[in-house]
């Protein structure tokens, strides 16, 4: 198991992703407290050039595989979008070809707007294991560097904005997050222990993609098909060792939200702080809304990991 970031690794991705990304906005917001019964802090890691998290890490990884590797002329990644828009701005912004290789039927949204940072978009498999598994072939053939999704250099840029939530807002008692394959978990993880802090941290699965929760609840790798329509970005079926073991060791708990809450906590965010969250950037809400008992009267924080919904996503969220 690779050791999570110290604070000084966590610092000096700050410094190389701040003239890029501004630190996202860490709000309370009264309508959506009302029926919560705690203190609530919600981080926009949708207000980021990609509109999700995912580009803290793709601007570190970039950078270090540029120092590594300068002959590197292009990278390939499999994703269902945030991951490689985060994939496709870095390289562009390193003069090199990004492939991103995605299931068919993904988010068309994504798909453009992976295409308007310039990558070369190949659609492949019925879900995202069969995605990766293509472009590690694709890679091979094309000589190109294959992007993982989960890494120690992207979990390093995404703890930047655990970093900035936990100076920001003091004494939390808890922090909800979305576990896709599990760098935001990992990146909150690490500036808390950097910080040497208490708070606890509760990962959010999809319960149609509850390969994470079923392995935390059993304490061993589980694998477990995907089925979600709604919470794409965490559309995980084979859980990461790496990560797995940092969520064994660090999380206090992994729930899981139906496509239904999660459609929910779309509109509730959206009719609340006119912020739109995608479906897996809603489940940290619709987690605590589901277990708002257990943190009433405390001070808690929820991801909102992205807002890369697809319009029909939105609509049919506000036709429930």
């Amino acid at each position: 198991m690779e050791p999570l970031p110290t604070l000084a690794e966590i610092e000096s991705a700050k410094a190389l992703i701040r003239p890029l990304i501004r630190e996202t906005p860490t709000y309370r917001w009264p309508l959506l407290e009302r029926d919560l019964g705690c203190e609530l802090w919600l981080k926009h890691e949708n207000h980021t050039p990609v509109g999700a998290f995912k580009i803290r890490g793709g601007l570190v990884y970039m950078d270090e595989l540029r120092k590594l590797d300068p002959s590197v002329r292009g990278v390939i990644a499999a994703t269902t979008g945030n991951h490689g828009q985060s994939i496709a701005f870095a390289a562009k912004r390193n003069d090199l070809r990004a492939v991103i290789v995605v299931p068919h039927g993904n988010n068309p949204e994504k798909n453009a707007a992976m295409r308007s940072l310039g990558a070369e978009l190949v659609e492949h498999g019925r879900e995202f294991q069969e995605a990766l598994e293509h472009s590690r072939e694709l890679a091979g053939r094309e000589g190109l560097h294959a992007v993982p999704s989960f890494h120690p250099w992207l979990v390093r840029g995404v703890a930047t904005y655990a970093l900035e939530l936990f100076r920001f807002v003091n004494d939390l008692a808890a922090v909800f997050v979305p576990i896709g394959l599990g760098s935001g978990f990992c990146g909150v993880a690490a500036a808390r222990e950097a910080l040497g802090l208490k708070t606890k941290i509760i990962g959010v699965v999809s319960a149609h993609a509850p390969a994470y929760a079923l392995s935390f609840k059993s304490g061993q790798f589980t694998e477990q098909s995907s089925t979600t329509r709604v919470a794409e970005g965490v559309a995980c079926k084979t859980p990461h060792p790496d990560a797995l073991a940092h969520i064994l060791r660090h999380a206090h708990d992994v729930v899981t939200v139906s496509d239904d809450e999660a459609l929910d906590a779309m509109r509730e965010i959206i009719q609340a702080t006119h912020n739109i969250a995608e479906g897996s950037g809603a489940l940290a809400h619709a987690a605590l809304k589901k277990h708002r008992a257990s943190w009433k009267g405390q001070k808690v924080a929820c991801i909102l990991s992205g807002g890369n919904a697809s319009t029909s996503l939105l609509r049919e969220a506000f036709n429930r």
